[in-house]
């Protein structure tokens, strides 16, 4: 007998496995939704990575990274590549986020969530001066949404 056999041991859980949990959904990356914007803009413009890279002055295996959703691109590079197709960082940010809330995952995630849920949003407060009840970033409930806002 070997030094492995004898070293092993059965073992008998104190408690009994939990059931299998339904797997939820995989939420999107946001890298592989802000790469997919990339590179869907390149294509719909007929522009070649290299072409794009070089514009941006950065690497062309670097952006490709990026668009396949491999990296996580800094704002500079993200950026770069933005303004490289005529873009801005925001309306790249915007089209990941509009391409985000239209997935099947996310839209299923904020219904299990159930009503009333927040759905993942946050709720903000104001960051300026004392408000009408006289601390900082407390207010009021008033109108539909009780004072509260929120923010996707």
């Amino acid at each position: 007998m070997s030094i492995r056999a004898t070293n092993q041991a059965d073992v008998i859980p104190l408690r009994p496995l939990p059931a299998a949990v339904p797997a939820l959904p995989r939420e999107p990356l946001w890298r592989d939704l802000v790469g997919e914007v990339l590179r869907r803009e390149r294509q719909a413009q007929g522009r070649t990575l290299k072409d794009v890279a070089e514009a941006a002055r950065i690497s062309m295996p670097y952006l490709s990274e990026v668009e396949r959703g491999l990296k996580e691109a800094s704002s500079e590079v993200l950026a770069a590549a933005a303004q490289a197709l005529g873009l801005s960082l925001a309306d790249v940010l915007a089209l990941a986020g509009e391409r985000l809330v239209s997935l099947p995952a996310a839209r299923s995630r904020s219904r299990s969530l159930g009503p009333g849920a927040a759905g993942g949003r946050r709720s903000v407060r104001p960051a300026g001066p004392a408000g009408p009840t006289g601390s900082a970033g407390a207010t009021r409930p008033s109108g539909p949404m009780g004072g509260v806002l929120l923010a996707a």
